[in-house]
Order: structure tokens, then C-alpha cells, then sequence
């Protein structure tokens, strides 16, 4: 599936994050995990940042100055209406050219959804957009090779791709990064997420 189609199945269900019955604490251990790798409280940016504002929340109050981006109209409508204040960008991140660099990037149960042919060269996008000493946070599924798939599990049909571990690693090695930090974070799900730090 293109972004496009993503971004409209993702209309669909955009109130979903913003239900009483959803859990706010999902990826914040995560994240404290990789801001602790931070040396400058800077620019931030939420790839793929939905409506729930959860993280843009947590980075506020650790003192950065935060951006999000999302392909799906509606998840940005609401974000803005939570942080109305803040920078929201309506784009697909393939074609997006990032404005500046960042001192912290998140693609929190985002890129994954990224046809198989995107996942390198947007990797690459946020690795290098990181400013010296900057950190992404990503999440993907913890296969060892390269994967996709669609399903229905939310509702709509959306499409999930994986490069697989060692092509990650691979990726941040050539972006001039390191990884800090790998796990399964809800084994036995292959749910996989990954912090990698700019050198």
C-alpha cells in the first residue's frame, strides 16, 4: 500500500488514540530510555505523531522545542487541536524534506507502514537529519530478514514492511550512527524498537 492509502485508513480511526480506553504509558518507558542518550534538549520531531500527543507531551516537558508529522489529515487535525500551539506538517515522510536538523527524531509504530522500498532511504531521511549527538527512537518488527505484509488487525486493510535486523544495523552504520539500545519490548511479539545516536 502507497502512504496515501495509508494516511486514509488512518482517517478512519484517528479518534481511537484519543479514547478514554487507550493506554498513554504506551512507548513512554521507551522513550525516557532513548532521551537519556540526548545531549541537547533542541529541536524534536514525532514521525508519524497521531492524535494521542503522547510523546510530544513527554518531550515538552523534557524541554524541546517539538514538530510533528503525519500522513493522515485527520490524525493532524486533532493533534493540533491538543497542541494548537505547536508545528504540525500534513506530509508523506518519503517525500518530505526535513526543514532542519534535529536533536531528537521518534517513528513510534509509524515507518512500518512504509512500503518495503521506502524503508531504507526514510531510515536513512531521519538517521542523517539527526544534528551530532542527536537520537532516534523507531520501532519495526523484529524479523531477521527483509518482510511485508497487510491486514486488517485495526479495522482497515493497512500495509506493515521490515528491512530485518541486519539490514538496520547495516543502515545506521552507513548513516554515520550507532545503536544504543535493541529489544524486544513485548516478546513474545516481534515487536522490535531501536534507539540509534548520531555520532
Amino acid at each position: 500500500m502507497d502512504p496515501k492509502a495509508i494516511g486514509q485508513a488512518y482517517d478512519l480511526i484517528a479518534d481511537r488514540w484519543n479514547s478514554d480506553t487507550f493506554d498513554r504509558t504506551n512507548g513512554i518507558a521507551q522513550h525516557e530510555r532513548a532521551i537519556a542518550f540526548v545531549r541537547k534538549m533542541g529541536y524534536a520531531l514525532d514521525v508519524g505523531c497521531g492524535s494521542s500527543g503522547r510523546f510530544i507531551d513527554l518531550l515538552q516537558m523534557k524541554g524541546f522545542a517539538v514538530e510533528g508529522i503525519d500522513i493522515s489529515a485527520n490524525m493532524i487535525s486533532l493533534a493540533k487541536q491538543r497542541h494548537p500551539a505547536l508545528t504540525f506538517h500534513h506530509a508523506d515522510i518519503c517525500e518530505w524534506a526535513l526543514p532542519r536538523s534535529y536533536d531528537f527524531i521518534s517513528a513510534w509504530d509509524s515507518t512500518w507502514h512504509l512500503p518495503l522500498a521506502s524503508q531504507e532511504p526514510v531510515l536513512k531521511k531521519l538517521l542523517t537529519g539527526l544534528r551530532s549527538g542527536g537520537v532516534c527512537i523507531f520501532s519495526t518488527g523484529g524479523l531477521d530478514g527483509p518482510s511485508e505484509k497487510t491486514d486488517c488487525f485495526m479495522g482497515p486493510e493497512v500495509s506493515y514492511s521490515v528491512l530485518g535486523i541486519p539490514k538496520l544495523l547495516q543502515v545506521i552504520d552507513e548513516s554515520d550512527c550507532v545503536c544504543r539500545h535493541l529489544e524486544y519490548d513485548q516478546y513474545p511479539e516481534l515487536h522490535l524498537y531501536v534507539i540509534a545516536q548520531r555520532l
